[in-house]
Parts: C-alpha cells; structure tokens; sequence
C-alpha cells in the first residue's frame, strides 16, 4: 500500500536523507516502499530546538531519520535527565517516549515528543501567567 502525500506550494519534506520542495502549485504523489518522511511542519532543526523538550524532539527526530539510535542515545538520555530533573510532572510522557524507542516505532515517539514539547509550553504558559 503507498502512502499518499500532498505537498502545498512551495512546501518541504524529507524521505529518507534527501529534502523535497515542491514547485508553485499543489502536487501529490505516493510513496512506495518504507522510508522515514517527515512533513515541513514537523521538522526541527539545531536553531529552531529553542527548548529543552524541543531538542529532546531533535534528538528523536535525527534517530528517526538516520534509522540510529545508537548514534544519538548518549545525547537523548543525558537531555531527557535533565528535563525529568526540571519537570517531573513529564514522567508518563517520557515513559511511553522511551518505550516507543526502545521497541524501535521512531514515528510514533516523534508523537510523544510533540506531546513533551506541548507540555513543556503548558508550563510555561502557566508560569508566565501567574507571574503576571
């Protein structure tokens, strides 16, 4: 079964290693075969992963993408302690993030990150409206 994708104009998205932008009109095309995709509103790179849960979400991302999570293990766990240090309350959503890498479902622990990077906003925004 091929996976559909519609690219808007001008929009990016990366197969596997390469990065595909479309022209100035619409387009859709199927993708046959396995192969890590990611839309341009899911990518995160080194300058836009502001945050300590946006680059827990680049680190998993990069694991995805490269098909290696040997080659950024040390990097994830030592960003995901000092999160969990700062912000226990994110403990269920690590845990499932964890436990969708380690059965090796990339795709579905790049969705729990967004879940950790959303809480991380949520506390943040809590904390500046109390302050205010």
């Amino acid at each position: 079964m091929a996976l559909k994708v519609e690219l808007k104009p001008n929009e990016r998205v990366i197969i596997g290693k390469a990065v595909i932008r479309n022209g100035e009109t619409r387009a859709r095309f199927f993708i046959e075969g396995a192969a890590p995709i990611l839309r341009e509103k899911d990518i995160l790179t080194a300058q836009t992963a502001t945050t300590p849960a946006k680059r827990i979400y680049l680190a998993t991302q990069l694991m995805y993408l490269e098909g290696d999570v040997d080659a950024h293990h040390a990097v994830y766990f030592e960003l995901v302690g000092d999160f969990m240090a700062a912000v226990p309350s994110a403990l269920p959503i690590i845990a499932e993030l964890n436990a969708r890498i380690l059965s090796g479902d990339l795709y579905k622990a790049l969705r729990c990150a967004r879940q950790l990077v959303a809480h991380e906003e949520s506390i943040v925004e809590r904390a500046t409206s109390a302050a205010a």
